[in-house]
């Protein structure tokens, strides 16, 4: 198995960034043919997600995050921003993993698939993201 971690700076608002690109490096760093390709987020607030990115779907899931968790004073986890605890529900809707099917060294996504890192905590500006090629 090949390993490696990434620093991914998402800022100081909420964010759908995809991560195709250090996805695509992993893959060629570690000669991989075909296996599997594992994402993990090493965070309580952030997950990952395979959806299109470009056409407004991306914006659409934050939206839709903000409509079922909303930033206000409801959560009992309070430490943070107002409305933080929200971000520590986020994961258990958008999880912090995904695995892709890698064919002859390329994730096997759909047409317009992505794989992207959700975040929507402002206090933390970068995030971590664990790549991992499992062989076939």
């Amino acid at each position: 198995m090949h390993s490696e971690e990434i620093e991914i700076r998402t800022g100081g608002s909420e964010v759908v960034r995809d991560l195709r690109d250090e996805c695509a490096r992993f893959l060629a760093s570690a000669g991989a043919g075909d296996g599997l390709l594992n994402l993990w987020v090493p965070h309580a607030t952030a997950g990952l997600a395979i959806i299109e990115t470009g056409a407004g779907s991306d914006d659409d899931l934050l939206t839709a995050l903000k409509d079922l968790l909303p930033g206000d004073d409801r959560w009992r986890h309070r430490h943070g921003s107002p409305g933080h605890g929200r971000d520590h529900v986020m994961p258990a809707l958008v999880p912090p993993y995904a695995t892709i099917p890698v064919l002859s060294g390329r994730m096997a996504l759909g047409t317009w698939q992505s794989v992207c890192l959700v975040d929507t905590n402002i206090d933390n500006p970068v995030r971590k993201v664990r790549l991992s090629y499992l062989p076939g």
